[in-house]
């Protein structure tokens, strides 16, 4: 089908995921299209979502956005990685950091000498051999133009939209305030043509973004485009949210602590901190996970607690005719490995790249599906595998997460590094070799064989080489001043009136 060329494109919905979008296209396209965004102060956001992977740095980088702005403008702190308890077995603590380990061959990756020195009695534990794990488990962060240290953010969303919201409004992005009533689509195509709004008035579009959250209103409500259930996967489907007061250093990572039926999230920003309890329903019910979230906050809450209700999975078309969904209207991946708003950015500046300025194709559109659902699927395979390495049996909730069938890509990767010690990243993939390295030892997955490039070398060079590796890290880490500290002399908030 031929379609006239693209010049407006409208977005429907705020929020992180329609501000993300109009930023992206402002900024880096805006002088050839024209970008309409279309929100309403009397819905609210979901607002959770305060933790980030490194990618949103590149995202930001090419905006042009400042990060001491950014950081000031959305109390934002650093995050390093993520802190995982009780999630192999009860007890077990292990980190998921976003640095690389040790120094690897052309032949084989790092953790293979690792394995072969660890065999003959010479090498500590593979969280010695990371910078970046290092400086997170001892509270210390600093940062440089020149500086290689890989980390992302924390930060309020409820102050993220808004802040992007100044910038692409700079930028030529046209705000209308109303709620959508109906959305009107060509009798012949399918095609969304305009959005008509509870006023009355009409805006009309070549391209629409359905930035409508959970509901989908573009993509599903009016385009039925359907949707990919993983509950049978990723089961929790609950989440309860809320913040806290900070109490003690303003850590440089995230908390995921496994509770009985599922985990608790703790989140460290500048002046406060985000807690959550998510669960599956199906094996605690609202009033208990209430009860045992309250037990576990530790902290005076600033906010009432409020539940939110989800389901896992993905639409099965992300760009259906003239409408891409972005954000929680394409889907949603449990909160676990902080990868929501990376698949809003990514989505968004996969746009900038495929964008149809002569017009929407069936090419572009399988294209742009393709890369999604790729993206999309081996996150979910990374996820998954938290729970499916689980040794636990203590709760009826565990033993499903150990002994449910999984995808068969994630089988793969599970069986290789089992039987071989080889681990893998595709092209693109956010989780490279290093972060499945970390979660799959961190869930005690043990390879029974390795490569032997570490048998080259005698049992005093393997032992020192990892010495210096270590020394390395541990002095680099001791001058680092505490997290805390950088905040104060980087980013401060301005002191309250």
């Amino acid at each position: 089908m031929n379609r006239p060329p693209v010049k407006k494109v409208v977005i429907a919905g705020g929020g992180t995921a329609g501000w993300c979008a109009a930023a992206a296209l402002s900024k880096m396209i805006g002088p050839l299209i024209e970008v309409t965004l279309v929100e309403s102060d009397e819905i609210g956001i979901i607002g959770v979502g305060e933790a980030t992977v490194p990618t949103i740095r590149t995202f930001h980088h090419l905006l042009g956005i400042d990060e001491r702005e950014f950081m000031r403008a959305t109390n934002a702190s650093i995050k390093l990685g993520i802190s995982f308890d009780n999630w192999a077995r009860k007890g077990d603590h292990y980190f998921h950091s976003f640095g690389v380990l040790g120094k690897s061959s052309w032949m084989a990756p790092f953790h293979h000498i690792w394995l072969e020195a660890r065999a003959k009695g010479v090498a500590g534990p593979l969280s010695d051999y990371c910078f970046e794990l290092q400086a997170a488990e001892n509270g210390k962060f600093e940062t440089s133009p020149t500086s290689r240290i890989n980390y992302a953010y924390h930060f309020d969303t409820g102050l993220y939209g808004p802040f992007l919201r100044r910038l692409s409004e700079a930028a030529g992005v046209t705000r209308i305030e109303g709620k959508i009533a109906r959305v009107d689509q060509n009798p012949e195509s399918g095609d969304i043509t305009a959005l008509v709004l509870e006023s009355g008035q009409t805006i009309e579009g070549d391209l629409f973004i359905d930035c409508t959250g959970l509901r989908g209103l573009l993509i599903e409500g009016a385009l039925k485009s359907g949707y990919e259930d993983w509950s049978h996967w990723l089961s929790n489907d609950s989440a309860i949210a809320m913040q806290t007061e900070p109490t003690g250093a303003i850590v440089p990572y995230t908390q995921a602590i496994a509770h009985d039926a599922g985990w608790h999230w703790r989140i460290p920003l500048q002046n406060r901190v985000g807690q959550g309890h998510v669960y599956s329903s199906q094996h605690m019910n609202d009033d208990q996970a209430m009860s045992s979230f309250m037990a576990t906050v530790g902290a005076k809450p600033l906010t009432k607690p409020r539940t939110i209700k989800y389901r896992t999975g993905r639409r099965l078309k992300i760009w259906n005719k003239n409408c891409i969904a972005m954000g929680l209207s394409s889907g949603f991946i449990e909160p676990l490995e902080s990868t929501n708003i990376h698949l809003m950015q990514i989505s968004a500046t996969r746009l900038v790249q495929l964008f149809p300025f002569d017009g929407i194709t069936d090419a572009l559109i399988n294209r742009f599906n393709k890369l999604t659902e790729d993206e999309v699927v081996n996150i979910r395979d990374f996820v998954i595998m938290h729970y499916k390495l689980t040794e636990r049996d203590d709760t009826a909730y565990w033993r499903e997460r150990r002994d449910m069938a999984v995808p068969d890509t994630l089988t793969e990767r599970i069986e290789m590094f089992r039987d071989t010690g080889h681990a893998w990243q595709v092209a693109d993939e956010v989780f490279r070799i290093n972060s499945w390295l970390q979660v799959m030892t961190g869930q005690r997955l043990e390879p029974k064989s390795w490569h032997r490039l570490g048998q080259m070398m005698t049992v005093e060079q393997s032992r020192d080489a990892l010495a210096a590796i270590k020394s390395q890290i541990d002095k680099a880490v001791a001058a680092m001043p505490a997290h805390g500290d950088f905040l104060k002399s980087y980013c401060a908030l301005p002191e309250p009136a």
